[in-house]
């Protein structure tokens, strides 16, 4: 395997221990990054560490300070805090096992890949993965990476298994404290219906390959077309694609309901122009039709 493991050590599950080595399962390639630019130059702009009333100082003045009350700082140099991190430990343990789709969503933070680490490893690895997916279970277990300790969870994906990093209880915001305004109230049973037939109508399989940044697309359009103009003005796409406002707020849902499930459900996001041209092209043949009654009348 082309990649770097970013860690390498073992799963064990009582007395089986399974050596194995994880891969990060995502990238952040297809992001647009920007720098400051001094455009009369066309020159970085770079940014100087400075105290105020004192100026520029030498990195080697800096500290780290947590600030305990406003002004007030505890200050720290890199040794102590070297000196209370983790160490990477080689052992991940399974120490509790949950059902799938226990855990929340928003406690989901990282994934990675796992992959036996060697022939050798790769038949207790298949066994604790097809046991994993038999139980419908999630194991659960703590790791300490790069100096901080996490929660991650381990499930099968396919022919080998996803690590994912979970955040802690501390970490979440409770929802109820954002919840707690919304009303008890019950839905009307003809407008839940027509909503529950409206989303059948537009269900199908999850495909991450039909959906794309469509700003990051737009963002290197942009690009692609200044470099060509270099540096010179190039047009925008003025398109107002926001809704029109009207001049009241009070909504009929039903009707709108019935108008969404009148229009052709999308089979697919990937193909919108094959779907647009029929839609252009039926206004055609209404003046074709009416043309005939004229003949006749002549």
């Amino acid at each position: 395997m082309a990649a770097r493991a970013y860690w390498q050590g073992q799963i064990r599950l009582a007395l089986v221990s399974i050596p194995v080595e994880i891969y990060s399962a995502t990238k952040s390639g297809a992001t647009v990054s920007f720098r400051q630019i001094h455009e009369p130059s066309g020159k970085r702009i770079h940014y100087e560490k400075v105290v105020d009333g004192i100026g520029p100082v030498d990195a080697d003045e800096i500290m780290k300070g947590f600030e305990y009350e406003k002004g007030e700082y505890v200050l720290l140099d890199e040794a102590e805090i070297e000196g209370v991190k983790l160490e990477s430990k080689k052992t991940l343990e399974l120490t509790q096992f949950v059902d799938v789709g226990e855990i929340d969503a928003i406690y989901y933070e990282k994934p990675y890949y796992v992959v036996p680490a060697d022939d050798l490893a790769e038949e207790a690895f298949v066994v604790l993965r097809e046991a994993l997916r038999r139980a419908k279970k999630i194991g659960l277990g703590q790791l300490a990476l790069r100096g901080r300790e996490y929660v991650v969870s381990l499930k099968p994906c396919g022919r080998g298994m996803v690590l994912e990093t979970l955040r802690y209880a501390d970490e979440v915001n409770k929802a109820a404290s954002y919840f707690r305004d919304i009303g008890d109230t019950k839905p009307d049973e003809d407008l839940l219906d027509l909503a529950t037939s409206l989303i059948e109508k537009k269900a199908g399989k999850f495909d991450a390959g039909e959906f794309h940044d469509r700003y990051v697309d737009a963002l290197k359009d942009l690009i692609a077309r200044k470099r060509k103009s270099k540096g010179g003005k190039v047009s925008l796409d003025t398109e107002d694609t926001k809704p029109a406002r009207g001049g009241s707020n009070v909504i009929d849902l039903m009707a709108a309901l019935k108008k969404s499930l009148d229009k052709p459900a999308n089979d697919t996001a990937r193909k919108p122009a094959a779907r647009k041209a029929p839609a252009k092209k039926a206004p055609a043949k209404k003046p074709a039709a009416r043309k005939t009654p004229a003949r006749k009348s002549a």
